[in-house]
């Protein structure tokens, strides 16, 4: 009996982990992934990507150093973990017609790790 509930205990440890995701794994997978094109942290500005610091809660196509697509500006997309989620899995499936040359990411711990990089970004 209490190996059956370290057991069940570990694995729903384990599902809360991979729920939260893996901020420092999402920093590495971000920089090899996502960094070539979108900065974040202190000094970030858009380049051939918008900035993405506060990129939760925030208005698709607003921050004023990018210039977005008529798509992306014009989406209605409001950038919560949900919908960012399923952009960085496909992107011009969330916004289509984005600028955005991106394939997209398709394991869902990816994904979790880079919102929780991103996550740290937000403001306090």
């Amino acid at each position: 009996m209490k190996n059956a509930l370290f057991t069940l205990a570990l694995i729903l440890n384990t599902g809360q982990a991979f729920a939260a995701g893996d901020a420092e794994a999402g920093g590495k997978l971000f920089s090899k992934t996502c960094g070539g094109c979108h900065s974040i942290g202190e000094g970030a500005r858009g380049g051939f990507g918008p900035e993405l610091n506060g990129i939760i809660g925030r208005p698709a196509g607003t921050t004023t150093d990018y210039q977005y697509s008529d798509a992306m500006k014009n989406s209605g997309v409001v950038w919560t973990r949900d919908k960012l989620a399923a952009y960085i899995e496909a992107p011009k499936k969330v916004v289509s017609g984005t600028r955005m040359i991106f394939w997209g990411i398709s394991d869902p711990e990816k994904i979790e790790n880079i919102l929780a990089y991103l996550e740290t970004f937000q403001p306090k």
